[in-house]
């Protein structure tokens, strides 16, 4: 039985989203940095299902927790640009 990926890929693509670099990139930059008390499936921008997947994947620890923490990470991180 062939495993799936467990990666931010295929995360992206589990959630039902474009799943290429290019396109999380552009994701995570249009949808955070999400304020600090929000948790990640709390966003707005989640469907109900993929609110319920995120939230049961840390919930249960389940095998895509710790690609969901990088989410999360990557989703309440604040960029510095310096000029």
């Amino acid at each position: 039985m062939e495993r799936s990926v467990r990666d931010m890929s295929g995360l992206f693509a589990q959630l039902g989203e474009a799943s290429d670099e290019g396109a999380i990139a552009r994701f995570i930059a249009t949808n955070g940095p999400l304020a600090g008390g929000v948790q990640l499936h709390e966003a707005a921008f989640w469907t109900p299902a993929q609110a319920n997947f995120l939230r049961e994947a840390i919930l249960d620890d389940a095998e895509w927790a710790e690609i969901v923490d990088a989410l999360n990470a990557e989703l309440h991180a604040h960029t510095c640009k310096t000029l």
